[in-house]
């Protein structure tokens, strides 16, 4: 099996970082030159690209996750943080007041909120560590929505 052949099986299933498909290929003991080759014939063909992978985790993440998991989960592939920022900035433009609402309200309702200016202090507690754990600066959040609540 030729190195090609057997990236072409991997991208078959799932998207892979080129430092993945860079490590999957000395794994099963292929040489540098044939997996750079390889990996550049795919790029040309438009069957990998890092940047495809980085919109495919954010638009899975998004309402679950915030800025700096999905980051972390790019960074854990191999996906430079360049890369990152630019997709993360080229799709915040179009999406975050919709995702922003829609946390909101999974919160409201886990929580049994009616406003966000009278949180007892447990609950308050309860709410950052759930949004720090998802990523989400979660002091910012809970001012914005206060903010917008006061208006």
């Amino acid at each position: 099996m030729t190195c090609l052949n057997y990236f072409y099986q991997l991208l078959a299933r799932r998207e892979y970082s080129v430092r993945e498909l860079e490590k999957k290929g000395q794994e099963k003991g292929f040489e540098a030159s044939e997996i750079t080759d390889a990996i550049n014939h795919l790029q040309n063909l438009g069957y990998q690209s890092d940047t495809r992978l980085v919109e495919s985790l954010i638009a899975s993440s998004q309402g679950k996750y915030g800025k700096s998991m999905v980051k972390r989960k790019c960074f854990e592939k191999g996906i430079s943080s360049d890369v990152f920022e630019e997709v993360w900035l080229a799709q915040e433009e179009h999406e975050e007041t919709d995702d922003l609402a829609d946390l909101k309200a999974k919160v409201m309702r886990k929580y049994h909120l009616t406003d966000f200016g009278n949180i007892d202090p447990k609950t308050k507690s309860k709410l950052v560590n759930y949004l720090q754990y998802r990523g989400f600066n979660a002091w910012q959040i809970l001012a914005q929505w206060q903010k917008e609540e006061d208006e």
